[in-house]
């Protein structure tokens, strides 16, 4: 029995005994993901039953045991379902990553013999379908959401797949050698190359987590459940270690986080009770860069430098509490940081381990199932990453290049259609240079292929290098990569520079100042300090400032080096002259032709080339809705925060670029009240209404309703939409007309900047109308649960909110014109309501006020018997991917015809 093994006390057969825990927390919440702007949970129960679904759909398309299932998707609970679907029956999954180039995917595909492909549905159709005609291909969501076959759904039904009798579905027995992945890890212009990984491999790694997690057991209760925020694609063997393997042993439920925003991530975090954060050390920095900006933006930049200081060395707990404003934004449950696929960067662990939080480090490979070393979360060594794991060989060879043996250590690699068996005696060379504390604990030197020698023959890190440059202030990140000098190699450093550094050197600039002068005044500031930390023989004196937004990157956020050397090389030249040694590299970057086609992707029908944009707004020719798509698609791409106000006044692909190199932390200038749905609130709100306003509304409107029998078979949340002819009685009617269970359950959508208003009125104004205006908007907020709705910019904030509600509960009330209306007619819809129905997909009731213009333009209180209608028109529903723009069109035509 392997030592890890003995530890733990259980000698686990395949990872499918996993599923015993799927039934000891089958009530437990397994999986959170995000659908649009709305949560979805699924329970391990669930989970496990979609997963038997799977493996019962994946039997019928003819997948056995060894054959090979591609999974192309994003993270998702489907896609946790097909992966152990996949495994029931004893099939190899080959996962690949969201982003990956279809041409690679199509190569790999046919290199492994692929039985059956399962991928999103954008991936399925058209242009976009990357596999063989030949070649089986479904939807993830058809095989494993609510759309499973009904003849896996009756056979679940009848009990022929029970609950624990996972043994039943492969035609095989499933052992420890069986293989589990083939992870294919090469670039899109080399010929594919898998990792094979078997079920031991990985449980290797797991029994070695699950004995220390023992120890801990009682403890656990007391925080259970546990939460895990991930970043990591499923597609990456550290990001399958954090969600797929070990949330099972405690019960812990995963949040399938779609945003790399900072904001985001922090709304996550404390929205669901975050225990860990399990993130890629550049996910960690855009947390780190997120806190601070809020700091710098609400002017406590000073403060939070004075405290970060006195922190310094004082226990866990004190740290704490120094910065408990921290803390309670993010949330009380959350206390440690997991970050793994490279090594953290020592200001990232210095920041979250000064103010509070638990860093934990692994350091590991695909060939090692993902782990080789892991921090103790209680007993962490700064800077390193944490004791070799038990139940493994390890040594050190003679050029420090790190050495490992053990059960978690792949046996070979999938080339050219078969597997090719691991040599050296089954010890892994893993390329990476490491070194040993007196305490035992690994440090990270960096990749061998990386190492520097001069002529001297002394080594050069980069990671020594990059550490010492990251430090220095304005330096935003930085690669260190090697350039030939008269037959040896020279550190060259490439800059990515804060957009304050940027902006300081360009009003700086001097009269007549050369490129070059420039550049050097650049970075002169930083390569200095940072030479002043370094042996003389590290010293770096060649540099270049990269134009980009940011460097090209992984999916796991790691600078892609071969396309950065790539473009150094073609700007350096040939013909290098060392004289000329310091530059900028002042050119488009694979980033920025990304950003060109990013826009040219939401502005199809633009006249002109958003590349030569210049300052009109035909030159980009977004409507406020691509707006939006487009925005954020740049924060999920860079990885910052724009602001909406800034950015809905761009006009050309310069001014996106320059917002990229200066994101805002600016906080929303509306706020969005979720103390209004508290149920002390909600009891107050159904009591004055139902003493006051219903009977008010019955005695002056006395509204007539027709079609409310539209709604008798409605039971979930809706979105309710109508035209809107008077901000004082409109909601009011709307409230009578719908079933008690909408009525009482209904947040509605309010002019954003009408509540704005009367919330932070004038200051110059009297304070008795000032009083006045913000007790109206407390009243209005508690009575009518409203809500900001922006006109121009802001409202993805809101939007997000009304998707929040809908979580809680709650139906919304959108008026899509925007405004009232002005001659009784209805003004044409906004296009938000588009992508707001597409995202919440609920179903969406028209309706439609009548007579009230008539009273309005009268001015008059009493309505004249049967004078006011309201009228319900039957719910409709959107097929997912439907265009925005048709939606509108859609509904305002609903709502003309009723």
């Amino acid at each position: 029995m392997p030592e890890q093994s003995k530890a733990a006390g259980v000698q686990r057969e395949s990872l499918l005994s996993l599923f015993r825990d799927f039934e000891r927390y089958r009530n437990d919440v397994a999986v959170i993901q995000k659908r649009g702007y709305r949560r979805e949970t699924w329970t391990y129960g669930k989970l496990a039953d979609a997963a038997k679904a799977c493996a019962i759909s994946l039997k019928e398309h003819g997948v056995g045991s060894g054959d090979r299932v591609l999974v192309w998707a994003p993270n998702s609970a489907e896609w946790v379902a097909v992966f152990w679907g996949a495994l029931l029956l004893g099939a190899v999954v080959v996962p690949m990553d969201d982003g990956a180039n279809a041409d690679f995917v199509s190569r790999v595909a046919r290199d492994a013999g692929v039985k059956l492909a399962v991928a999103s549905g954008e991936k399925m159709a058209g242009e976009g379908r990357a596999f063989d005609s030949a070649m089986e291909a479904i939807d993830i969501d058809e095989l494993a959401g609510t759309a499973v076959s009904q003849g896996a759904q009756a056979k679940l039904a009848s009990g022929t797949a029970k609950s624990g009798n996972y043994e039943a579905f492969s035609d095989a027995r499933i052992t420890r050698d069986h293989i589990a992945q083939i992870i294919f890890t090469s670039g899109t212009t080399s010929e594919p190359r898998g990792v094979v990984l078997t079920h031991g491999n990985f449980l290797a790694n797991l029994q070695a987590v699950e004995a220390g997690i023992r120890s801990y057991g009682n403890y656990e209760r007391w925080f259970h459940p546990l939460r895990f925020v991930t970043l990591v694609p499923l597609s990456h063997v550290f990001g399958q270690f954090m969600a797929l393997f070990v949330p099972p042993l405690l019960g812990a439920g995963v949040v399938f986080e779609s945003s790399s925003n900072a904001a985001e991530i922090m709304r996550s975090l404390k929205r669901e009770r975050a225990t860990a954060l399990v993130a890629v050390p550049r996910m960690v920095e855009a947390l780190r860069n997120g806190i601070e900006r809020d700091f710098a933006v609400r002017g406590r930049q000073e403060w939070f430098a004075r405290k970060f200081k006195a922190a310094e060395g004082k226990k866990f707990l004190r740290r704490a509490w120094i910065f408990r404003s921290i803390h309670r934004r993010l949330g009380w449950k959350f206390w440690a940081i997991i970050s793994g696929g490279a090594a953290l960067a020592p200001r990232d662990e210095e920041f979250f381990a000064r103010i509070g939080y638990a860093v934990v480090q692994g350091y590991g490979m695909t060939e090692t199932a993902s782990l080789i070393s892991l921090n103790h979360p209680f007993r962490v060594a700064a800077g390193t990453i944490g004791k070799v794991l038990p139940g493994r060989e390890f040594r050190l060879a003679e050029d420090g290049e790190i050495l490992v043996r053990g059960e978690n250590v792949s046996a070979g690699y999938w080339e050219a259609g078969a597997m090719r068996q691991t040599e050296n005696a089954g010890w892994l060379h893993t390329g990476d240079i490491g070194e040993l504390d007196s305490e035992g604990n690994l440090r990270f030197r960096g990749r061998k292929k990386n190492v520097m020698v001069t002529p001297a023959g002394l080594n050069i890190y980069p990671e020594d290098l990059e550490g010492a440059l990251k430090k220095q202030p304005g330096v935003r990140d930085c690669v260190v990569l090697p350039i030939e000098r008269n037959g040896n190699a020279e550190p060259c450093a490439v800059l990515l520079l804060e957009p304050a550094t940027i902006e300081e050197s360009a009003g700086a600039a001097i009269s007549g100042e050369s490129q070059k002068a420039r550049s050097e005044r650049m970075g002169s500031p930083a390569i200095d300090s940072a030479n002043r930390t370094l042996a003389e023989y590290q010293h770096i004196n060649t540099w270049i400032i990269w134009a980009g937004a940011d460097f090209p990157r992984t999916s796991t956020g790691k600078p892609r080096l071969a396309l950065i050397s790539a473009q150094i090389s073609e700007y350096l030249g040939d013909m290098y002259d060392p004289g000329d040694a310091r530059r900028a590299l002042d050119r488009s970057s694979s980033s920025d032709e990304g950003l060109e086609q990013l826009v040219r992707r939401f502005a199809p029908n633009s006249g002109h080339s958003p590349a030569s944009a210049t300052g009109s707004e035909s030159s980009l020719g977004l409507t406020s809705l691509d707006r939006v798509e487009l925005m954020s698609a740049l924060e999920e791409k860079y990885h910052v925060e724009l602001d909406e106000t800034a950015f809905s006044n761009a006009r050309s692909v310069a001014d996106i670029r320059g917002l990229l190199k200066r994101p805002s932390a600016q906080r929303t200038q509306y706020s969005y009240p979720p103390w209004a749905q508290t149920w002390p609130i909600r009891l107050a709100r159904l009591i004055v209404y139902y003493a006051l306003v219903w009977p008010s509304t019955l005695l002056l409107a006395h509204p007539k309703v027709i079609g409310r029998e539209n709604l008798q078979s409605q039971r979930g949340p809706l979105l309710v939409v109508s035209n809107h002819v008077t901000r004082r009685a409109d909601i009011g009617l709307i409230l009578a007309a719908l079933p008690r269970r909408y009525r009482n359950n209904l947040a509605t959508a309010m002019g954003g900047e009408t509540l704005r208003n009367m919330r932070q009125p004038p200051r110059d104004w009297i304070f008795l109308k000032r009083w006045g205006y913000q007790f109206g908007y407390w009243l209005v907020t508690a009575l009518f649960n409203v809500f900001p709705l922006p006109q121009r910019s802001g409202f993805r904030e809101s939007f997000k909110f009304a998707g929040e509600s809908v979580d809680r509960g709650y139906s919304i009330l959108v008026f899509p014109e925007g405004e009232v209306t002005r001659d009784g007619n209805i003004v044409a819809f906004q296009e938000g309501i588009g992508l707001l129905t597409q995202n919440l997909a609920l179903p969406v009731v028209p309706m439609r006020l009548d007579g009230v213009w008539q009273m309005k333009s009268e001015r008059r209180r009493w309505a004249k018997p049967g004078e006011i209608t309201v009228r319900i028109g039957a719910a409709v529903t959107f097929p997912a991917g439907t265009d925005p723009g048709s939606i509108v069109q859609q509904l305002q035509t609903l709502v003309e015809a009723l």
